[in-house]
């Protein structure tokens, strides 16, 4: 099958009825595209100690993005353009907000840690919030921004293991190969301990793609029928889900302020009295405004979030514009 939500919500129950009647569930399709992803994660990486899995997994994000990154369209002129070409449906929230590369986040956790996670456990942000400052702020850095399923395997207070899920969009540094996927592409690049860094990059969605994965799941299918044998997967325990608030990560902060003295200093404070720890800033004069742009250590979300009240509460902060992860740090 390529039904993802399909997967993501029952996968489950599919997996015992199958494992009960001794056959195959095969999904390449599901995730991807064309990109061969489930079954080097289910065989041939089976013994490897993954610790995390980012993916490039929706093709309509991508093209956006890259429209407003390579030639300046703004969001909505690049939505519009991916509508004509057949990239994003009428109603696009699936996409933009994160549904879509949410439900697939579910099925890579799944298969990668073998615990079930479902689609409700995703922790997702959207696109439509981005605007062109954001990406040429972004470029100045030398980052692009793209929307992100993370998928990875922490260790909670208790000492237990637990997994973190979450799509979200992302600075990823130009060197970092997920930041040379341009267009409707799609890529998955893989944490591992004994094998390193692997990506996986090609066409994740349209008709030839799609067919192309599920000819590979038939064929599979066919072959394993005349061996007396099937590839499915045992019952799973339900997942630890990793709340998002313990989650930790760099982020990118856009916030305009009064230009007048002693204003940068109540600024940082605020993140010191949080212990967040500013890695840089960039000034740029609006007039009697300021544009401060942060890039902070990593911290946790919940430091974040109480960061970002204060900082609203300042009478000289005039607003908080975007808050981006960032890979790294």
């Amino acid at each position: 099958t390529a039904n993802k939500e399909l997967l993501a919500n029952h996968g489950a129950e599919l997996y015992e009825a199958a494992e009960a009647a001794g056959v195959d569930l095969l999904f390449e399709a599901a995730v991807a595209g064309a990109i061969p992803i489930m079954r080097p994660l289910r065989e041939s990486l089976a013994g490897e100690p993954i610790t995390r899995v980012m993916g490039i997994v929706n093709g309509t994000t991508n093209f956006i993005l890259s429209r407003m990154a390579d030639d300046g369209a703004s969001y909505a002129d690049a939505l519009a353009e991916a509508q004509s070409l057949g990239y994003a449906e009428r109603d696009p929230t699936a996409d933009v907000e994160g549904f879509d590369a949410g439900a697939k986040a579910a099925i890579i956790a799944t298969i990668t840690f073998g615990a079930r996670v479902v689609a409700g456990d995703v922790y997702h942000e959207g696109i439509s919030g981005i605007t062109v400052a954001d990406i040429d702020f972004a470029a100045d850095l030398r980052h692009c921004i793209k929307l992100l399923a993370v998928v990875e395997r922490t260790v909670a207070s208790d000492g237990g293991f637990q997994i973190g899920v979450r799509v979200h969009p992302t600075l990823v540094p130009l060197d970092h190969p997920l930041a040379s996927v341009r267009g409707s592409f799609n890529a998955v690049f893989v944490e591992g301990g004994a094998a390193g860094d692997l990506m996986f990059y090609g066409r994740g969605a349209g008709g030839r793609p799609t067919a192309s994965a599920v000819l590979g799941d038939l064929i599979d299918a066919a072959g394993n029928l005349r061996q007396g044998h099937s590839a499915s997967i045992s019952a799973l325990e339900r997942a630890r889900i990793a709340p998002i608030d313990d989650v930790t990560s760099a982020f990118y902060l856009n916030v305009e302020v009064d230009d007048r003295p002693g204003v940068l200093a109540q600024v940082a404070t605020v993140f010191g009295e949080h212990g967040v720890s500013i890695r840089s800033m960039e000034q740029e004069g609006l007039g009697g405004e300021a544009r401060l742009v942060f890039i902070t250590h990593a911290a946790r979300e919940r430091d974040l979030r109480s960061t970002l009240q204060d900082l609203r509460s300042l009478d000289a902060v005039r607003s908080v514009g975007s808050v981006l992860r960032v890979i790294g740090d």
